[in-house]
């Protein structure tokens, strides 16, 4: 079970692309939600705000993706396509890329644009840090002070990642594990007979 992503953890210098007289500033943000997303594109308009197209692309997730692409007024596929194909081909997610273009005064044609697109989007991940993560998935653990030792015990040995505790004569833990230890680990906690366990993330 493949349970690793690949991600920027912040974001990426400002990269230039020229060609006849045309700009592109390639920029590349890590994000997790769609607000992330309007944030960021935000602040790039005002940023930018005398260019002409602020063409992008995001994918969003780890186990499921999801993606999107935005033209921004240039020729049908000819910038958001071209942009979301570098986060694939750099098996990135978590990520949004934004090409700023100033318009040269020369047309580049569709295939101009898909090039520049394309480079401009390619020069701002070569520009990012990318690091790779496990894909998690949390639980509840509820149970009676007298169980602590136990559960301790696996928490330890396994290397369990506590993500809170409320330690009183009933006890709460929220645990997270690699996605594919996590059939494992949950078994080992049930297996506890007075041990609760819930899934919280998966």
């Amino acid at each position: 079970m493949k349970d690793t992503y690949k991600t920027i953890t912040k974001p990426s210098k400002e990269t230039l692309f020229k060609d006849r007289n045309s700009k592109f500033f390639g920029f590349a943000f890590p994000v997790s939600t769609e607000e992330d997303v309007k944030q960021q594109i935000t602040l790039l308009k005002k940023k930018h705000h005398a260019a002409r197209h602020w063409c992008y692309a995001y994918q969003l997730g780890a186990d499921t993706l999801k993606y999107r692409v935005n033209d921004d007024g240039e020729p049908a596929n000819s910038a958001g396509q071209p942009i979301y194909g570098q986060i694939q081909s750099f098996d990135v997610t978590n990520i949004l890329i934004v090409v700023v273009r100033y318009f040269g005064g020369v047309k580049l044609g569709v295939g101009g644009l898909i090039n520049a697109y394309r480079t401009a989007a390619k020069l701002s991940l070569e520009e990012s840090t990318i690091v790779e993560k496990t894909i998690d998935s949390q639980f509840k653990l509820v149970f009676d002070y007298k169980n602590m030792n136990k559960v301790m015990r696996i928490v330890k040995e396994k290397n369990v990642n506590i993500i809170s505790q409320q330690l009183e004569i009933n006890c709460q833990l929220i645990i997270s594990v690699r996605k594919s230890e996590s059939e494992m680990i949950k078994n080992l906690f049930e297996a506890i007979f007075e041990v609760k366990i819930t899934n919280l993330l998966t």
